[in-house]
């Protein structure tokens, strides 16, 4: 008889090696299915992977667009990652991102068509406190009544998405638009813009709140009291709460952290590349946020290469999409596969098989 046996500690091989196995084995899995969507599974691996960095047609575009798709995947990651290594599970940074980018695009609308350095400071404090608030509701539920901040978390992305929808074609509605719905183009409001910070690049403030994010989320892993309270929380719950760790309060800080960074990362979108609020601005990269902190192994270092490496697969879908025909539900499954893989292995890492001898009769 086999059984699977829990190690006594990670196994640090399989640690290191699950992610490249789980990049390797989607793409044989996501090859096969280019194949049976009738496309060239070589040409689309490449064309997703290859084209956009050093193909001639593309690089020159797709290059500056890894950090604005990058961005954003990794200043919300980071921030899921905190929680995640505590056992605290926020599904729902979707929503969050919204909220951010509703609060954001809210103040700086307000002051429209006002000129003033001060519109864009106030914008990134309510996008981060719009994000805070919205995460706060399944953290104050968790710690007050015990509601698993997985649903809760979850359902709020999808009342995120009603909000923001309404929002487009009321409250922050363009005035001056002729029957289309949607706000003010944040970009051409140069008070409330969030443009390149070096022409061409694709580097604008979110990308450096995204590094700084890291760094903050690397020091207090590594040097801060809560750091240390993240991570006995997660590997040994019942010796936290005797070390007199409170459930409860470490759930609002990191449930708030990660939803202050995720509306960080809506507003510094609907104020740079996303331009206004439509009613269909959730971008996915909520979802995506959560493949990119468990590709990097929940550490700061991991989800920078990690980030950039979703970005790669959005920006080689998008030239998939238009050169060979890929439908974006295959780009998404691609996505997935990713995910079902990394976890997968992960059994690997925390487990080992066992065989058993048969007793004597």
């Amino acid at each position: 008889m086999i059984r699977l046996e829990r190690r006594p500690a990670p196994s640090r091989f399989w640690t290191a090696a699950t992610p490249l196995l789980a990049v390797a084995l989607t793409m044989v899995a996501g090859g096969v299915m280019f194949a049976i969507l009738g496309k060239d599974p070589v040409a689309a691996i490449r064309t997703i992977f290859w084209d956009p960095l050093f193909h001639p047609q593309y690089a020159a575009f797709s290059r500056p667009q890894l950090l604005v798709k990058a961005g954003p995947l990794i200043l919300i990651a980071t921030g899921l990652a905190l929680g995640f290594r505590a056992g605290i599970w926020n599904i729902g940074a979707e929503g969050q991102y919204i909220a951010g980018a509703i609060a954001g695009a809210a103040v700086g609308l307000a002051f429209y068509p006002l000129e003033g350095w001060f519109v864009f400071p106030l914008m990134v404090v309510a996008g981060a406190f719009g994000g805070w608030a919205w995460a706060m509701i399944p953290a104050l539920l968790k710690a007050r009544f015990g509601t698993s901040e997985i649903l809760v978390s979850l359902m709020l992305v999808y009342v995120a998405d009603k909000i923001v929808a309404a929002m487009a074609v009321g409250a922050l509605r363009n005035p001056d638009a002729t029957g289309f719905p949607g706000s003010r183009n944040l970009a051409r409001y140069p008070a409330a813009a969030n443009p390149d910070l070096i022409a061409g690049s694709g580097l604008h403030w979110g990308g450096v709140a995204a590094l700084l994010a890291v760094a903050l989320v690397w020091l207090i892993l590594a040097r801060h009291r809560l750091g240390f309270e993240v991570r006995l929380a997660g590997l040994a719950p019942r010796a936290a709460r005797f070390a007199g760790i409170s459930p409860g309060r470490l759930t609002i800080v990191c449930l708030g952290l990660s939803g202050a960074f995720a509306g960080l990362a809506g507003l510094f979108e609907v104020a740079g590349p996303g331009g206004q609020i439509r009613i269909d601005f959730g971008s996915g990269y909520g979802f995506t946020a959560i493949i990119v902190a468990f590709l990097g192994r929940l550490h700061p270092a991991g989800i920078v290469l990690a980030g950039f490496l979703m970005a790669l697969t959005y920006i080689g879908g998008e030239i998939a999409q238009f050169v060979i025909g890929l439908p974006a539900a295959a780009i998404q499954a691609f996505q997935g596969m990713l995910l079902f893989f990394l976890l997968g292995l992960d059994l690997a890492a925390n487990y080992r098989l066992r065989r058993l001898r048969r007793a004597a009769p």
